[in-house]
């Protein structure tokens, strides 16, 4: 799964997204960009589940 997040600007926002989204799904794996502003992401856990957990933590996010 491939998300864009336009907030993502520095590293607290990198390790906030992937705390959060390792919360969510412990064996994620997890890769975040910030030069594109986008997480790229293998889970079991839905795209719905992915997005309101980074809600949940103040990013908004779509696929890409």
């Amino acid at each position: 799964m491939q998300l864009s997040v336009p907030d993502m600007s520095c590293g607290h926002c990198k390790a906030s997204v992937e705390t959060a989204l390792k919360a969510l799904d412990p064996s994620a794996q997890v890769q975040v960009d910030l030069a594109t502003r986008q997480v790229t992401l293998e889970t079991n856990a839905s795209a719905t589940r992915v997005i309101a957990a980074l809600q949940d933590v103040g990013f908004d996010a779509t696929p890409v």
